[in-house]
């Protein structure tokens, strides 16, 4: 088994983090975001047994991961990058969790694609919560009403929210209001924190959290 040192690094803090918080780390999923890595830098990740990925492109996913599960079982592969309608096919075909459904035209082309090739992915509503015009994701004051719609207009299984705080603000207060966010909608999962900030979304209540430069180093 090849050795991935940052791999356990990350692992060791997240469980840490989970103690501190009164948390299982079992209950906490650890998302290795992959994206801009080759095949050959994601294996030795594989080889030590994990099988969590992230990816935040369709096609640049679509070059590399039908071979690596030709050769490793058990991959589980997230979307969390943003989402255009016309990749809705090929997303459902290619991943098995979307964190990124951050609009009604996308969660009605995912409803549609799941029901037309027979899958169930796990979903996540990625939520502004900075409320950035630059960067996407539902309003906080319209959240729980779109996750209703999901749920019971277009029977989508929403696993939880997402969010990316903004990178000059404190993350804290983010997570705190997507935690907020998803009781009010009566949603467990919390998809927050990455390699700068994810013992604090721990701390936050997060349940997967995407660690990409602390798993896989510095890219390019």
């Amino acid at each position: 088994m090849s050795e991935a040192p940052l791999l356990e690094a990350v692992k060791e803090r997240i469980a840490a983090a989970a103690r501190e918080a009164g948390r299982r780390p079992g209950d906490i999923d650890l998302i290795a975001v992959s994206k801009t890595f080759e095949a050959a830098d994601i294996r030795p990740i594989l080889d030590a047994g994990h099988r969590k990925f992230g990816e935040n492109r369709v096609q640049e996913a679509a070059g590399k991961w039908p071979g690596l599960r030709e050769e490793y079982d058990g991959i589980e592969l997230h979307l969390i990058g943003p989402l255009q309608s016309n990749k809705a096919r090929q997303a459902v075909q290619l991943f098995d969790v979307i964190h990124t459904i951050d609009r009604p035209r996308i969660a009605d082309a995912i409803a549609r694609e799941m029901r037309e090739q027979g899958r169930s992915l796990g979903l996540y509503i990625q939520v502004n919560t900075g409320e950035e015009p630059q960067k996407a994701g539902i309003p906080p004051a319209d959240t729980v009403e779109f996750v209703a719609y999901c749920r019971a207009e277009l029977r989508l299984p929403i696993r939880g929210l997402m969010c990316i705080p903004p990178v000059d603000e404190e993350p804290g207060m983010h997570f705190a209001l997507l935690a907020n966010l998803a009781a009010d909608s009566g949603l467990e999962g919390l998809s927050m924190g990455m390699s700068a900030d994810y013992e604090i979304a721990i701390r936050f209540g997060a349940t997967a959290v995407r660690v990409g430069s602390a798993i896989f180093g510095s890219r390019g």
